[in-house]
């Protein structure tokens, strides 16, 4: 059985590293820390001329949550529109009520404004109160895939309900866990679920001294990662990863 491989890439050297390693895709985002956040267009552009493999676009304006005010809605309408005019390959969004459950019309218009590209629902509806009513909401707009973590904080934690998903969905809509997938569980993950590709990060840490003149100076919140490090997909993790894949 082949299962394809999804990277989630913050940076242009990200997505070469996960074209190197032998990923199958990427989705493509900034801010990681904060759940994902939408790519400049110019990150865009350059994914696309530095590598071969499709691109994913986040669509999301901002942390903190998945129900959208109008202007939130307008800007990425217009970050769909932008990524699209850079190559982007396919959109990933999610939009929730302030009750959690899938915002149809909104949503319905993201998938509209992607003219055809394929469409992700993002981990959003892992935190809606009824997953098999939002599943059937999703596929009702067309939705072309689903990513999930079972409704848990890692996938390995939800795999009885993602294959209950995978069960039900059909062949209606892809499915694709994310969220704690590694080389150690990857092969588990599939056996137990049935799914056909995974979603995941590969990064190791890489220092940036830069700031070492003046370490006590912060520019993030207190959360935020210490600013001499950075983390960066690692091509060998990548390639692990793929092999692990490609034995099942």
């Amino acid at each position: 059985m082949s299962v394809l491989v999804e990277i989630c890439a913050c940076s242009v050297d990200d997505v070469v590293e996960s074209e190197k390693g032998g990923a199958q895709r990427v989705e493509l985002c900034s801010a990681l820390p904060l759940g994902g956040l939408t790519p400049s267009a110019g990150l865009v552009s350059e994914s696309k001329r530095l590598s071969k493999l499709p691109v994913i676009v986040m669509i999301r304006p901002r942390s903190g949550g998945f129900c959208y005010t109008e202007n939130e809605m307008s800007a990425m309408e217009r970050d769909i529109d932008l990524a699209a005019e850079n190559g982007a390959d396919g959109f990933v969004f999610g939009i929730l009520t302030s009750s959690g459950h899938v915002d149809q019309p909104r949503t319905k218009r993201l998938v509209q404004r992607a003219s055809g590209l394929p469409t992700v629902f993002h981990r959003a509806f892992d935190v809606t109160p009824d997953p098999f009513e939002a599943l059937e909401s999703i596929v009702d707009l067309g939705v072309t895939r689903l990513l999930t973590s079972g409704q848990q904080s890692e996938s390995m934690q939800g795999v009885e309900l993602i294959r209950k998903i995978i069960e039900v969905a059909g062949d209606r809509i892809e499915v694709m866990p994310g969220g704690g997938v590694r080389q150690h569980n990857v092969a588990e993950l599939v056996r137990l679920t049935g799914c056909r590709q995974v979603h995941l990060t590969a990064h190791k840490s890489h220092l940036d001294s830069s700031t070492k003149a003046n370490p006590s100076i912060a520019f993030g919140s207190d959360s935020a990662p210490s600013e001499d490090q950075v983390d960066i997909i690692d091509s060998s993790t990548v390639a692990a990863i793929v092999s692990e894949a490609s034995k099942l």
